[in-house]
Formats: structure tokens, sequence, C-alpha cells
């Protein structure tokens, strides 16, 4: 198949650069390796409110998927989902052969790499029978928070995620306990104060200065055991455990394709997002920069100018003018 750009990540940053560029009348199509489009935000925190998108004083993340993915649907892009990108070769004519793990081949003039964190996977606490037990009480991904409603639940991990995920889980476990192997969080400190009070008012436990000792059960998880601040072994009676200890980067296949790389990130001209190999952007987490925030808003703005700059790929020999949309509306093709 053919496209004017190849987006490789259908995560938000991915999903609005199909606005940005279809606003110049360039046509998209997006490739992830996961199996629907929204990125972390489907697979990881669907129902997880986020607060920093302008206009929205809070969203959920699945909110936030469904109304890009509105916001899209007139330019219809198309999609691969559940393949990865293995191969990207540059042909004579100066486009792009990518090629997925099942065999689909993609022809493009303009490839962009919005691939959040890359290849991802979460980081697990060095304790036996962690594999014994994982999807049968441990889990490393809230997707749905009221599947653990009336549940005793044990999280792990001094984040912003730990700290998010009690507060708004405190609400819905039947008892929660909330073990940290320090006495200050890196979370937030607000969020960490809520924590606080959470377990002053007697809402939650909170253990610091407390380590994961092991876990065990008979075919589904039923006991956490953890070394104090004491160093007493004390056991909680848990029907999930979950260890937010943050994910561990990796760029996969991407590293091969002669991109230079920093420390799991693709360094970008901030001018327009471009990579060292002309036609290829990087935009979102995947990229690195001075100063670099990694916000969804940001990975927004980089799309915009992502878009300005591959305009001249797609089309050469034609001038781009830019338009305001509040003038110019959306016109889809």
């Amino acid at each position: 198949m053919k496209t004017d750009i190849c987006i490789i990540g259908a995560g938000p940053v991915g999903l609005f650069a199909v606005f940005e560029a279809g606003l110049l009348k360039m046509r998209c199509h997006l490739v992830d390796v996961l199996p629907q489009i929204g990125g972390q935000l489907s697979e990881i925190y669907p129902k997880k409110p986020i607060y920093d998108i302008p206009g929205f004083p809070e969203i959920k993340a699945g909110e936030l998927v469904s109304n890009l993915a509105q916001q899209i649907e007139p330019f219809r892009p198309g999609f691969t989902l559940g393949e990865k990108v293995t191969t990207v070769l540059r042909k004579d004519d100066g486009a792009f052969e990518v090629t997925t793990s099942e065999g689909t081949v993609i022809i493009s003039k303009v490839i962009v790499i919005a691939g959040g964190l890359g290849c991802f996977e979460p980081r697990k606490p060095e304790i036996e029978h962690l594999e014994k037990f994982e999807g049968k009480g441990i889990i490393y991904f809230v997707k749905d928070p009221d599947s653990l409603r009336g549940k005793k639940l044990v999280i792990t991990g001094g984040g912003d995620s730990a700290l998010d995920w009690t507060i708004h889980l405190a609400s819905v476990a039947k008892h929660l306990t909330l073990i940290h192997r320090n006495e200050t969080f890196r979370g937030a400190p607000d969020s960490a104060e809520k924590v606080f009070e959470l377990a002053r008012a007697g809402k939650i436990d909170l253990l610091l200065s407390a380590s994961l000792k092991g876990v065990s059960g008979n075919g589904h998880l039923a006991a956490v055991s953890c070394i104090d601040a004491e160093k007493r072994e004390r056991i909680i009676d848990s029907d999930y455990l979950i260890p937010l200890f943050g994910l561990s980067p990796k760029l996969g296949p991407i590293g091969d394709w002669g991109l230079s790389q920093d420390k799991n990130a693709i360094p970008v001209n901030t001018i327009d997002y471009s990579t060292n190999i002309p036609g290829i952007y990087a935009i979102g987490d995947i990229n690195t920069y001075p100063g670099k925030l990694k916000l969804i808003l940001s990975g927004f703005h980089e799309a915009a100018l992502m878009a300005q700059s591959a305009f001249r790929f797609v089309y050469p020999d034609q001038k781009l003018s830019f338009k305001y949309t509040t003038v110019n509306g959306v016109n889809a093709f």
C-alpha cells in the first residue's frame, strides 16, 4: 500500500499527527504493535484521569483517545494494528519501504516515529515465584479499576503511578496497602500529601522504608510478605499485587535503522523534530532534545511543526501556505 506519511505508533501523539498532516492534504497510515489505537493510554491506564490537556480540566485517558479518533476521522487514515515495524529501506526514488512483522509492506514518502517509549516492559520486583502469579493476582497495569472493586490490594512503588493509583483505588478496594522502600516519594508532592492524608484517615495502610519479600497462594495470589521499617516480616492478605516501578524502555527494531540514539531515545532538531535521516521524524516520548518534557501536549506541538516540514517531501513542487482552522475550517480529502 502507498501513503504520504507512515506513522509508527498510534498513541495520542501519533493520532494527532494525522490531524495536522490532514490539514495539509497529506494522507497517513499508522502502524502499531498493539491491537488497538491509543498506545499506553489504552493499554495501561484507559480509566486514569489526565489533567494537563488544554481545554479539559479532567479527561479519562480512554476518552482522550476516542476524541482524537473522532477528530481525525475526516482524514480517513489507514491502520495496521497488532504488527511491529521490522525494517525500513530507502528506495531509489527516495520513498521508504516499511515492512512489518507480518509481512505488510507500506510505501511512504515520510516516516514519523511516534512510538512513545518504544518497546517497553514493566520493571519487575526481584522476588521468587513472581511468574507463577502473573495474571493470577499480580498485574503491572490497571486497565479496569472496577474489576478491583471490593478486593484487597497491595501497591508497591514510590513514583507518580504508584501515588495516583493509590489515590484512585483507595475508594474502590476493600483494603489497600502501599509499600515503598523509602521515607519520601519520587512523585508529585501534592499526590504524596494526598496519600499521607489517606493513611492518617485510616483509609489505606502505608508502609514506608519497607521492601517486598515474597508472594504466596494456591493457584491465585493470596498473600504478600514484606520487611517493614523495624526489619520485621509482615504478611498481608491480598487478592492483587500491583508493582509500579516504572517501565524499562527499549528502542527495539528502531535502533537498527541508522538513526542517532541517546539513551534509548532519538535526538531531533527542534526546528521540525527531524532526525539525522532526511524524511524521518520523531515526535512524542521517543525523541530527545535539550529541555524535553515528556508530556502529551508537548508531543502535540511537535506533531504540528513536523507536519509543516514533512510537506516539502510530500509536495516538493508546491509552496506551503499556512492557514488557520478558525478561518478555513477542517477540509477533508
